[in-house]
């Protein structure tokens, strides 16, 4: 339940108190329209946490020194802090998952504690969570691929169409089915990326089958989608896919 602090609480109930908890702290007014409809939406994620991040809430009318203090110029305004300091911030009555966002921030959801954990049973339990979460989609699916179920790895992504690793991952098991790769994904499954990826580069280069061609650049997007933007591997990786595509 959020608390009403005021400048003379201020430093003991956000500052020293969000070095053990993190606090975030709703700058409102009585007469603000927009600070009445994202309240709601605040107290909910505090509550969903459960004592994990405390709700603070001040009234900018009657602690002017801490809206200057802060430099609040338009409201509502939230910030959140950790150990002291304003870590994130947004301004005005911004959309129920902007505000999950900057709560997940401080504190880890239920979901990402699973994914976190890694092993199939927890990831599952996290996809239930949040089955819109491609990230998660693919760590259970990755899983399930470990102990040769290709089936249930399929299912896992399927409902995820847009996202590289994802797409990666169900054109994997199309092209295996289909004895296409066997070799790449054998590299892959050592934890050889950049084998992998030659050996899918290689059986693009040779095959005029434009089905099979795009799996096979779904294939190598995907696993491009694990490695580090920057790395000049990655570039190149994708320097020679443009290459063998058009």
């Amino acid at each position: 339940m959020a608390v009403n602090v005021s400048e003379a609480t201020f430093d003991r109930d956000v500052i020293e108190l969000s070095r053990q908890t993190p606090v975030v702290v709703d700058f409102w007014a009585e007469w603000c329209g927009p600070c009445r409809t994202l309240g709601p939406a605040l107290e909910a994620a505090e509550a969903s946490r459960g004592g994990r991040v405390l709700l603070a809430k001040v009234d900018v009318d009657a602690n002017q020194g801490l809206s200057a203090r802060f430099g609040i110029q338009g409201i509502p305004a939230v910030k959140a802090f950790r150990d002291g300091d304003v870590v994130d911030e947004f301004v005005g009555a911004v959309p129920k998952a902007k505000v999950e966002e900057l709560f997940n921030s401080l504190v880890p959801s239920r979901a990402d504690e699973l994914l976190a954990a890694g092993d199939e049973l927890s990831l599952r339990e996290a996809s239930e969570l949040e089955p819109r979460r491609a990230d998660i989609a693919v760590a259970l699916a990755r899983k399930r691929l470990e102990r040769g179920a290709e089936d249930d790895a399929l299912s896992a992504v399927e409902g995820h169409e847009g996202d590289f690793a994802a797409e990666g991952i169900a054109a994997r098991i199309s092209l295996g089915k289909s004895g296409i790769a066997a070799e790449a994904f054998e590299a892959l499954e050592r934890g050889e990326a950049p084998a992998a990826i030659d050996s899918l580069l290689g059986q693009l280069a040779e095959t005029d089958e434009d089905a099979t061609r795009e799996q096979l650049r779904r294939a190598v997007v995907g696993i491009l989608a694990t490695l580090d933007p920057g790395d000049p591997t990655a570039r190149e990786y994708r320097r020679r896919l443009a290459t063998a595509l058009y």
